[in-house]
């Protein structure tokens, strides 16, 4: 198994976020879209490494915020298979609402910061609730209920690595303090700390927050996010 870290470079800034390609024994699966502005970028990175969109296995987000999975609509309409907590799932079916509350927070500034948030196939949109096992590229992916940031928020394992998305904050590469991302309406500091404990306990050995790369010492990060 390999997993690369693709920097999106949103806005132009290097390191802040990422999606993730793992590459297992049968193919290739892609963690996290980020937004639909980064989504040129992203397609250079699978050019790069001379893979089609309909290369990827599957698709896996960890949840729907627009810097996470605005982009995977448009990989459900190449035909990519989406995973996605089951509660998010129909805002990628149809992104109206999902939209427009974002737009109440970034008003004029949601195409330059976002890009466009294509609607995905049904037919392409596999929802998942917690313990539910992705099987792709012969790997064994697993999704695990992480509210707090967002109660359609899903951890996904692999083995004893794990994709954090937002779950376990934000690390950014050269800075030494870890970030909490409490956007509105759903950040509810409590449940955030039960998703911290469970995230402690089951002791990875590696992270990879979206924001941005490998942690390598787990513990003391999701200390330092709980504090």
């Amino acid at each position: 198994m390999q997993i690369e870290t693709l920097d999106l470079h949103f806005q132009q800034i290097p390191q802040t976020i990422a999606a993730y390609l793992v590459t297992g024994p049968e193919g290739v699966a892609l963690v996290e879209t980020g937004p639909g502005s980064t989504l040129p970028t992203l397609r250079d990175h699978l050019h790069a490494r001379r893979l089609r969109p309909t290369d990827l296995a599957a698709v896996i987000v960890t949840h729907i915020h627009l810097d996470h999975a605005g982009a995977a609509g448009w990989f459900a309409q190449q035909g990519v298979p989406v995973y996605v907590h089951y509660v998010g799932a129909p805002h990628l079916i149809d992104p109206t609402r999902l939209l427009a509350s974002a737009a109440r927070i970034y008003g004029d500034k949601m195409e330059p910061l976002w890009g466009e948030m294509l609607p995905a196939p049904a037919d392409r949109v596999i929802s998942l609730r917690d313990g539910d096992t992705i099987r792709a590229a012969g790997l064994s992916f697993t999704a695990m209920n992480t509210p707090g940031h967002a109660s359609h928020h899903h951890v996904i394992c692999l083995g004893d690595t794990a994709f954090t998305g937002d779950a376990a904050g934000i690390h950014l590469p050269g800075v030494q303090f870890a970030d909490l991302p409490a956007p509105p309406p759903e950040f509810h500091a409590e449940t955030w700390q039960d998703t911290l404990q469970r995230l402690q306990a089951a002791n990875f050995a590696h992270i990879y927050p979206t924001h941005f790369g490998l942690v390598e010492d787990p513990q003391s990060h999701l200390q330092a996010v709980s504090r």
